[in-house]
């Protein structure tokens, strides 16, 4: 009878391998020095871009029309204007970018909210170290509540036709 050693395996002998959670790196900005963000609320999309500002800092919409404009003219409620600044404002980076968003569908309020997803995304990617200041604000968060559809032999998506017994 033959006697066989038992060896230890190799895998056995190496310490058990750590999972290591990627960290998310600073994004490079494209060819042009912009960081990008993409905002979506209700049906609004908002597609923003910024960049370091050399002097003082602007913030521009462009809706439907080509024009652009600052936010305090785009928006004629303070609650939007409001909602544009506010990863900036909870940042401490007001003044300090180049902002530029165009804005495609939806009405004022979802524009808004677009927007203030698209600039903490951006923000995010320009640096890093800001996403718990914009996460504990819940501005890193896709609000996803949309328009429920109509339903046939409804008059909308809830609301029935009127009863009649005769």
């Amino acid at each position: 009878m033959s006697q066989t050693t038992t060896q230890p395996d190799a895998a056995a002998s190496q310490p058990p391998k750590q999972i290591q959670r990627k960290v998310k790196d600073a994004r490079q900005a494209d060819t042009r020095g912009w960081w990008w963000g993409t905002g979506r609320r209700k049906t609004a999309v908002a597609r923003v871009r910024l960049r370091p500002a050399k002097g003082e800092g602007t913030f521009l919409l462009r809706g439907s029309t080509k024009d652009e404009r600052p936010v305090e003219k785009y928006f004629a409620e303070e609650r939007d204007r409001a909602d544009s600044l506010a990863p900036l404002r909870a940042t401490n980076t007001v003044g300090k970018f180049d902002i530029r968003v165009k804005l495609h569908g939806g009405g004022f309020m979802g524009q808004a909210g677009a927007v203030m997803l698209g600039v903490a995304r951006a923000l995010v990617g320009y640096d890093p170290t800001l996403e718990t200041a914009l996460r504990e604000q819940g501005m890193l968060t896709r609000d996803a509540r949309e328009v429920e559809r109509k339903k046939y032999g409804q008059a909308g998506a809830r609301r029935r036709f009127q009863f009649s017994k005769r």
